[in-house]
């Protein structure tokens, strides 16, 4: 198969972002406006200095146990600051969410940063968030491919690697944790995929959903079927099948548990992940304890089921995932 070609540079930098085996377990605490609804919803009007203190604790906490941390530059620095000196740092490029009026889920960047500035602050990679429908129409699409040519570019020219995330959606539809789209997600999830392993874009690790919606998934549905096992499992061989670029899982704020077991399938199935970046999966719980307990708590509970959270993870993903080298030359 096809490897991935790259920079002294950015080798040096993938090898900072990944465990000395070449898996990347990286944490993700990049979240804004969600972190925010998720403060509110324990009963909290969320304030800058509280987005910030709470990606301190994650970041001091757990880092010890991750190959890197993925924060935002709008709420997280000062978290980068605290974070273990072995951990690598990813650093989002995007705005935070999109225009529910507009049509397309049309990217933006945050207008006074760039790729040079990430890296001044210390990234090892910069990272972007793509909502992306193949099958939307053509126009917007193209806008989409542009956009994230131009990222591409930008992260070639400043040496440093190029994390695109993709989140997949059905623009006729807007509940992608319906049956309906179950049925369609391996389809859109994997032509994503295809399209942005092109050499065009530069990019060096794809940040992806599973392909399959595992609560449809017969043995761990608990209504509906829409995938049996070995269906589900053809997914998972096809999907690794469709990119030879590195490629790491998203939680997608799905539980601890549940991903894990997710992870268990992929392997199982001869999936090639390179990896996780996992956010919500490992410290959602503890929003909820900040807001109503207070720093401390929370950063007791970081320390004891955080890690725990954490270090499970690391089990399965150490068990089954693939180093990112066996995919990238230099």
């Amino acid at each position: 198969m096809k490897k991935l070609q790259v920079s002294e540079g950015k080798y040096q930098a993938l090898e900072r972002l990944s465990t000395k085996d070449g898996i990347i377990s990286a944490l993700a605490i990049d979240q804004r406006g969600a972190l925010k609804r998720m403060m509110k919803e324990s009963g909290k009007e969320a304030t800058q200095t509280d987005i910030e203190d709470f990606k301190k604790i994650i970041s001091s906490e757990l880092t010890p146990f991750a190959s890197s941390i993925l924060l935002d530059p709008e709420y997280g620095l000062p978290a980068t600051k605290v974070r273990d000196s072995e951990a690598g740092l990813l650093l989002a490029y995007e705005k935070t969410g999109y225009d529910a009026n507009a049509v397309g889920r049309l990217p933006d960047l945050l207008v006074d940063w760039s790729a040079r500035r990430l890296k001044e602050q210390g990234a090892d990679a910069v990272k972007f968030l793509l909502y992306y429908d193949v099958d939307e129409d053509a126009a917007i699409n193209d806008q989409k491919h542009a956009f994230v040519e131009r990222i591409g570019s930008e992260c070639l020219a400043e040496d440093i690697p190029f994390f695109l995330e993709i989140l997949s959606y059905d623009a006729t539809d807007a509940d992608n944790k319906s049956a309906k789209f179950a049925k369609v997600k391996p389809h859109k999830v994997i032509a994503c995929m295809k399209e942005f392993s092109k050499d065009r874009y530069a990019v060096d690790v794809l940040k992806v959903e599973v392909p399959v919606n595992m609560n449809f998934v017969e043995g761990f549905a608990k209504g509906e079927v829409v995938y049996t096992q070995e269906e589900a499992k053809a997914y998972f061989k096809e999907q690794a099948e469709a990119s030879h670029l590195p490629f790491i899982f998203l939680s997608a704020g799905v539980s601890a548990e549940m991903f894990q077991d997710t992870l268990k399938f992929a392997g199982e199935a001869g999936s090639s992940f390179n990896g996780v970046l996992c956010g919500r999966a490992t410290w959602a719980n503890s929003v909820e304890v900040f807001v109503k307990e207070g720093e401390e708590a929370a950063k007791t509970w970081m320390n004891e089921k955080g890690r725990q959270n954490i270090e499970e993870l690391n089990e399965v993903v150490n068990q089954y995932a693939k180093p990112w080298q066996e995919k990238v030359n230099k």
